[in-house]
């Protein structure tokens, strides 16, 4: 039967991809991702895509927050707060957990759900635990919900700074000395535990870096040049993760390198360096975020340095399964010999961070950084893969 004479239904408008931007979180990293929130949902293309943000309080909460990113910034040394751009105190937003449904729904008590429409991609711009460390990725997993960066375990591996270098070390990548304590060993022992690290200190010589084993943005680390500062700084690290990690000082300068996942792969930055902060004894959140301390971009090393780099933080990328975006962080050591020290699977996004900066000397802008990681979790599907 021939459809030629029957009245043809006119096309759907295509509607533009809708993006979630998630952030704030449990961590104590929340106001650090609100600012990176503030500057993707500055940067983001509207004219392309459709965007939802979504704030998830300190206390777990997911709400409907202001589309205000001006209001998402450190001002007077003070990061700002979910709660505070919240568009309710009691409603809340539910992700769907049936893979065949990406419809949002907000609801507040003695009210009807209100239904926010479907979501193709979420782009978690969380730090820290119950977002950046593959908690978050398993509940979009489920949802069946499309997300920039890395998946369930290249995020949790990301996250935990004691397994991070079993990875690393496994592939043939070189890290400093270490040394972990374990909940269960401070517990049973600790007089033990705080011997296992003097001993540390015997072998390896002062300074050290205590530091909580599953955090970032430089929260929680304590260099501790002797041995009078010790308790202080575990006291400090336990505040923020009941595990710890103790790592040598490593003399050298320190050098990061972006990896970005491009339609044929991931290619990495042009690299920089992070020179001594005159103000801070090392490179700590105050001088990051606070004061600002800037980089080096790029990072001034030698033609065969910057590829030596370059190469490793792909090699990172790829030994933790990551995807979307890495920094990849090392230090360059007296001898010439590059040791990495960690990867972070969302780094501080902020146009100042140095993930952007270095990808802006690459010849890619804020702007187009944040289209392409967006059009990198649209071409993946989720589950297996």
């Amino acid at each position: 039967m021939s459809t030629e004479n029957l009245p043809q239904s006119p096309e759907q408008p295509s509607r533009k991809p809708r993006v979630a931007v998630v952030f704030g979180g449990r961590s104590s990293e929340h106001g650090i991702s609100m600012v990176t929130a503030g500057a993707v949902l500055r940067a983001i293309d509207r004219t392309k895509y459709d965007v939802l943000p979504i704030g998830i309080t300190r206390d777990g909460r997911w709400v409907l927050t202001a589309d205000e990113p001006d209001r998402m910034a450190i001002t007077e040394r003070r990061t700002p707060e979910v709660e505070e751009l919240a568009e309710s105190s009691e409603g809340g937003v539910v992700l769907p957990l049936d893979p065949a449904n990406r419809e949002v729904v907000y609801s507040e008590p003695g009210s009807v759900p209100k239904a926010l429409g479907e979501v193709d991609v979420v782009f978690p711009v969380l730090h820290g635990p119950y977002g950046e460390d593959g908690t978050l990725q398993g509940l979009l997993e489920l949802s069946g919900i499309p997300y920039v960066g890395a998946g369930v375990l290249a995020s949790a591996v990301g996250q935990d700074k004691e397994y991070m270098k079993r990875v690393f070390v496994s592939f043939g990548l070189k890290v400093g000395p270490y040394v972990v304590i374990r909940p269960r060993e401070w517990q049973q022992d600790e007089s033990a535990a705080r011997k296992k690290i003097v001993d540390f200190a015997g072998e390896h010589g002062w300074p050290l870096f205590v530091k909580p084993a599953r955090a970032g943005s430089s929260i929680g680390i304590t260099k501790v040049d002797d041995l009078s500062g010790l308790g202080e700084a575990i006291a400090e690290a336990q505040r923020h993760d009941p595990k710890i990690l103790v790592e040598a000082a490593l003399r050298g300068r320190e050098i990061e390198c972006g990896v970005l996942e491009f339609e044929d792969g991931p290619r990495a930055s042009a690299p920089a360096e992070i020179p001594p902060p005159d103000a801070h004894a090392y490179y700590d959140f105050e001088a990051k975020y606070i004061d600002s301390t800037p980089g080096i971009v790029p990072a001034p090393l030698t033609p065969q340095e910057t590829a030596e780099v370059q190469r490793l933080a792909v090699d990172a990328f790829e030994a933790a399964s990551c995807e979307g975006l890495v920094r990849a962080d090392f230090f360059l050591t007296e001898d010439g010999e590059f040791v990495i020290n960690e990867i972070n699977t969302m780094p501080g996004f902020t146009p100042i961070s140095m993930y952007p900066q270095m990808w802006q000397a690459s010849g890619i802008s804020y702007p187009e950084l944040v289209d392409r990681l967006v059009q990198a979790a649209l071409r993946r599907s989720t589950g297996l893969r």
